[in-house]
């Protein structure tokens, strides 16, 4: 079984910044994918595989950035120069029996959090 715990969301003005976390604990194989995604329909945002490999969806690409500490099996996502757009609440998977969450949400393995709130004003 593993927990997933995001934070950091909050409410910005357009151009400004945040910064989320994701802890994931309990049964964590080393180097597990881990990812964020947005809203009901769980739309990728940012993905990093188990080989590392860093997948951004096209819309957040030069304005956010995801890496993961893995000796605190936590995943982070900076979000810089924060749009309207980007309002939404941000979900982070993980799954310790694939190499890749980018199709988290078609994944019975797939653990998710319970989001963060992401609000950003024009």
């Amino acid at each position: 079984q593993v927990q997933v715990v995001e934070s950091g969301g909050g409410s910005v003005e357009a151009g400004g910044s945040l910064r989320l976390s994701c802890v994931a604990s309990g049964y964590i194989p080393s180097n597990m994918p881990m990812g964020w995604f947005r809203g009901k329909d769980r739309d990728g945002v940012a993905q990093i595989d188990s080989d590392f490999s860093t997948h951004y969806a096209d819309s957040v690409k030069g304005r956010f950035t995801v890496w993961k500490v893995n000796a605190e099996n936590t995943l982070y996502l900076q979000m810089n120069n924060l749009k309207p757009e980007d309002t939404g609440t941000y979900y982070c998977a993980v799954d310790p029996s694939s190499h890749t969450v980018r199709w988290a949400i078609l994944a019975k393995t797939a653990y998710w959090g319970q989001g963060t709130q992401v609000t950003v004003s024009s």
